[in-house]
Order: structure tokens, then C-alpha cells, then sequence
């Protein structure tokens, strides 16, 4: 009796889940490993370590940073590749191609990133924590999904979808927030040059330039480009991104000849026992398979486990180390970049998000199931959004050169992340064992 094979292959929005909840649980362990270090005998060293210096290049043509900012704008800028790759993605193909199924998300998003930001702006307005308002606008969606994950198979598919089309679309509103807001003094050299480099990978989608060793080539210059342009470095990344080419260069009946044509050489060389026939096949299969992925979608996949797996899991070991002490936790907690911070990530999340989702309810544009414990699964989605940890970090290593003011805010993304994530995670697991008892 011949043994029956199955084969079930992930969704996009399946293997995308896969990963980002594994880097979400990844990322809670090297986060608490930080916080434990930074508190421990061995606190001087680490601060120490990520404080030395490298340098890389020639004597003539160097770049000479402390190991913390080679992770904040190299490693990070490879992240930022990959988020200019899911927004392409997604514009494309995914939840936020059809203007009715994005409307809602991307409302969502607006709302909580306006409402976040306009709560810090009103503890903080006029002071010198002004320029910290977009810390509280940002979602890590590695730990939102991770924590979502915990849940198990019952959370309903729409659920996933939606948050990570708000989590895609709060990238964008935070990369636009950096490139519009954080940049220091321009170099106009620089700038040129970089200009010159999206010029030509803009010819190169242009002439549908298929192998991605040419997009990066002129990548890594514009992000030196950028990086000595006073631009921050991993805007360089989300434009790389976006202009990689999204498109198949065969089409679909052509890959489907190819692809039966591989098969039969196959079945034709294994019944008659022809191991290099065999091999042919194989190989032309492989071949089949590359044909049918875009250049986009094989550097998302190539890229994906490298960024969850090491780039985020680094940074957030790199940065989210705070030595606590009782005079930090009172001087933290008496300052509004704390508050406004976390009630911005807890607070203003909350009813940004699940306003904006409740007012396309109101006028009829909503595309939620019609069922007991849907609202309340959107309010903690809405809850989990103010889980900022990642993006929030970076863009406060952005916002405050002061170490102590940089303290502040970390403990302000640590406190309104946990406790977003706690009442995200109780609700959605309490609408979903109502649904079940049922």
C-alpha cells in the first residue's frame, strides 16, 4: 500500500505568523536577559560593550561609530529593508491591495497613531520631551503577534489579518514620522549621491532587472549616502524595499507548462530508474520554482528568519538594558515623558484604534464578522497595538541624546508595552472561551 502524502502549504499571512510569533517569544527572552544583566555585577561591562568603538573602511574612507549605533543604523537598516518589502506586499497583494478591506485597518492605524501621539503632545508640549511625541505611535509586531500566538488556533483568522495590516500600516506612519522629523543637519554631497542611487535602482525596476545582487550593490551605497547625508540610515533600507520588484517575469500558464513538463521528466526518469535524467528533473523543478517567485518575495523570505531571529533579537538586547533603582523609578514616574509615553502606547492606543475600527462599524464600511465577541477581540487587538517595545526603542535612540532622558523613556515603553500586552492578552482570551462555552 503505497503511503499517502500530504501536502499543505502555509498562506502568506500563515508563514508570516509563523515567524513573527517565534521572534516575538525570542525577543521576550533577550529582553528580559538585558534587563537581568543591566542589573546584575555584570552591568558596567555591558553598558561598556555596546559603547566601544568600530571602525570600518580605509584610513581615507572610514565610518567610526560605537558598536550600539552600527546596530541602531546598520543591522536596523536591513530591518527596515525588510518592513519597505511587507509594505510593498501588502500594497500589492495583501490585505491593503483591495481600498475596502484596507479602509478599516488603515483608519485604525490613523487613529492610533494620532491619538497616542496627540495624548504625549499634551503632557509635553513646550518642554524640552517634545520631540519623543512619535515613541508612543509605534507597534512591535513581532511581539504583538507572539503574544497573540500564545492563544492558540481558536484566535479567528480575520483577527491575525487585522492586526497585522494596522502593525504594516503603523510601520509606515513611523518610517514617514523618521524621515520627516528625526533628521539632523542635510549634506547636500551626500544627499546627491544618494538621489543618484534611487535614480538608478529606479531605472533598474524600470527595465525590470530581475537579480537582486544589482539592487543591493547600489543599496549599500545610498545607505552610506544617507548615513553621511544627516538623513537617517534606515530610511535608505525602506526605499530599497519598495522599489524591488514585485512581479513574476513568467506568466502563470507558462509556469504551469514548465512545471507539468518538469514533472513528467520526472516520472518518466524515476520509472525507468535514470538517476541523471532524475537529477535534470529536479534541477529543472528547481529552476520552475524560482521562475515563480518575484524578486520581492524571495528576498522577504531569504531575509525574514535573518531579521527575527538575529537583527530584532540583538537590538532589543542592545538597547533595552535600564538599571533600575529606586531613584530612577521615582524620577521616571514623576516625569510626563514617562506618562505620556505610556498612557500614549496604553491608553491612547486603546481608543485610537478601536474608535476608529468602531466608526467604520457606524458607517457601514466595517469587515468584521457579524458575531458574539468580535468587538471585543478588536479592543484587544486594539490593546495588543500598544505593545511599541522595538520601534519604540529606536525611535527614542533617535529623539534624546540625553542618557537620562533616553532612561525615562524606556521605562515609559517597558511599563505601557507590559501592560498593553496583559490586558490584550486577557481579553482576547476571555471573548474567546465566551465563544467556546457556547
Amino acid at each position: 500500500m503505497k503511503n499517502k502524502i500530504t501536502f499543505n502549504p502555509l498562506t502568506p499571512i500563515q508563514e508570516f505568523f509563523k515567524t513573527e510569533s517565534s521572534s516575538g517569544i525570542l525577543l521576550l527572552i533577550t529582553t528580559v536577559l538585558a534587563l537581568l544583566i543591566a542589573n546584575s555585577p555584570m552591568s558596567e561591562s555591558y553598558f561598556n560593550f555596546f559603547q566601544s568603538t568600530l571602525t570600518v573602511g580605509t584610513p581615507s574612507l572610514n565610518i567610526e561609530k560605537p558598536l550600539l549605533l552600527w546596530i541602531n543604523d546598520g543591522l536596523m537598516a536591513v530591518f527596515f529593508l525588510l518592513i519597505g518589502l511587507e509594505i510593498k506586499r501588502e500594497l500589492k497583494y495583501g490585505e491593503l491591495s483591495n481600498f475596502k478591506l484596507a479602509l478599516t485597518p488603515i483608519v485604525a492605524a490613523l487613529g492610533g497613531a494620532l491619538v497616542p501621539g496627540a495624548i504625549f503632545i499634551a503632557l509635553n508640549a513646550g518642554t524640552e520631551f517634545s520631540q519623543g511625541w512619535a515613541i508612543a505611535i509605534a507597534t512591535d509586531i513581532a511581539f504583538a503577534i507572539g503574544i497573540l500566538t500564545l492563544l492558540g488556533s481558536k484566535v479567528p483568522i480575520w483577527a491575525k489579518v487585522f492586526l497585522t495590516a494596522v502593525a504594516v500600516v503603523d510601520d509606515l506612519i513611523a518610517v514617514m514620522a523618521i524621515a520627516l522629523f528625526y533628521t539632523a543637519s542635510i549634506q547636500m554631497t551626500a544627499l546627491a549621491v544618494a538621489a543618484g542611487c534611487f535614480i538608478v535602482l529606479l531605472i533598474f525596476n524600470l527595465m525590470n532587472v530581475r537579480r537582486i545582487g544589482f539592487y543591493m550593490i547600489v543599496g549599500i551605497i545610498m545607505w552610506v549616502a544617507v548615513l553621511k547625508s544627516g538623513v537617517h540610515a534606515t530610511i535608505a533600507g525602506v526605499v530599497l524595499g519598495l522599489i524591488i520588484p514585485a512581479t513574476r517575469n513568467t506568466s502563470l500558464n507558462s509556469l504551469l507548462e514548465k512545471a507539468e513538463g518538469a514533472v513528467s521528466l520526472f516520472k518518466h526518469a524515476l520509472k525507468n530508474d535514470q538517476g541523471e535524467a532524475r537529477e535534470t528533473a529536479l534541477n529543472y523543478m528547481d529552476d520552475v520554482v524560482s521562475e515563480s517567485e518575484s524578486p520581492l518575495h524571495r528576498l522577504e523570505h531569504h531575509l525574514h528568519p535573518w531579521v527575527a531571529y538575529g537583527i530584532i533579537p540583538v537590538f532589543a538586547f542592545a538597547n533595552a538594558g535600564v538599571a533600575f533603582d529606586s531613584q530612577l523609578i521615582v524620577e521616571a514616574f514623576s516625569s510626563t515623558l514617562t506618562w505620556g509615553i505610556l498612557l500614549g502606547l496604553f491608553v491612547g492606543k486603546q481608543i485610537g484604534i478601536f474608535s476608529a475600527a468602531f466608526l467604520m462599524k457606524v458607517v457601514g464600511l466595517s469587515t468584521f464578522p457579524e458575531q458574539k465577541g468580535t468587538w471585543k477581540i478588536v479592543y484587544g487587538l486594539a490593546c495588543l497595538s500598544g505593545v511599541g517595545f522595538t520601534m519604540s526603542l529606536f525611535i527614542g535612540g533617535l529623539s534624546f541624546e540625553s542618557p537620562v532622558f533616553l532612561e525615562y523613556a524606556k521605562v515609559g515603553i517597558i511599563s505601557g508595552s507590559l501592560i498593553s500586552g496583559l490586558l490584550g492578552y486577557g481579553l482576547i482570551r476571555s471573548a474567546i472561551n465566551n465563544i467556546d462555552s457556547e
